[in-house]
């Protein structure tokens, strides 16, 4: 009950595969420390660069309990890699994400969240309006996906990569939030804008006051400037190094 079977594949496996672990984890570690997980549930995967190879979280484990050893490594059809893993995944989480890595190459990481902010905003009509700056960086690339229950039918995965097109935000209405990236740093930093943004705005809307909306004009223009802010060597990268520095601190057995 209270021992997790320790894993170590530093030096077993490519460079490439272990630097994605590594960053995964990170991602794991920083969404618990920012109070956004969800017991065990809910999921970030990433995918291992030039492979039709996903990682992601084992099911059962809490999010700082994620290591670059844990994680497990699956193909899209869900099946576990290596044989020897002593872990299993969670369904759920295997449909939302084999879904959105199949027709998203551009996208290596996706991230999905149940934050009360998130779930309440897209539980609105009017979904996210353009009420703050974190607001603008998500509305140049969002988009929205009906509930329709446990994420467990392979029917519902052609209606969710319709509705995620090509965008990085989604919400997804009375579930929660989605985001993804091209890199995990990208990733991370596009929840965090979707969050700051969720959150900001039920602030504003708790005030009973009018709120200003930001023109539609100004939106527009904002999408090329996100492009640039909040993604590349300019965003999720630039940021990223700090973010680990962050998490070796409190803990740096994520690394192992």
């Amino acid at each position: 009950m209270f021992e997790i079977p320790q894993l170590d594949l530093k030096g077993k496996v490519s460079d490439a595969e272990w630097q994605t672990r590594v960053d995964l984890a990170v991602c794991y570690r920083l969404v618990a420390m920012h109070g956004w997980d969800d017991l065990i549930y809910t999921h970030i995967s990433a995918r291992i660069p030039d492979t039709e190879h996903v990682l992601i979280n084992a099911f059962g484990l809490a999010f700082d309990e994620i290591t670059a050893s844990n994680l497990v490594k699956i193909d899209l059809q869900g099946n576990i890699i290596d044989g020897d893993c002593p872990f299993e995944i969670n369904p759920a989480g295997f449909t939302i994400h084999s879904a959105i890595h199949e027709v998203r190459h551009d996208a290596m990481c996706v991230l999905h969240l149940h934050t009360n902010e998130t779930i309440a905003v897209a539980s609105l009509e009017q979904g996210l309006l353009p009420l703050s700056q974190y607001a603008m960086f998500a509305l140049a690339s969002m988009s929205y996906h009906d509930y329709e229950g446990l994420a467990v039918n392979p029917a519902e995965k052609l209606r969710l990569q319709q509705d995620l097109g090509n965008k990085n935000f989604m919400l997804l209405r009375n579930h929660g939030g989605l985001t993804v990236g091209k890199t995990i740093g990208d990733a991370f930093m596009h929840m965090y804008d979707l969050t700051r943004a969720c959150q900001i705005q039920l602030q504003i809307q708790g005030t009973g006051q009018p709120a200003i909306l930001v023109d539609q004009e100004i939106v527009d223009g904002i999408r090329a400037q996100a492009n640039i802010v909040h993604t590349g060597l300019t965003g999720g990268q630039k940021s990223w190094p700090a973010m680990l520095r962050k998490v070796y601190r409190m803990d740096p057995h994520f690394a192992r």
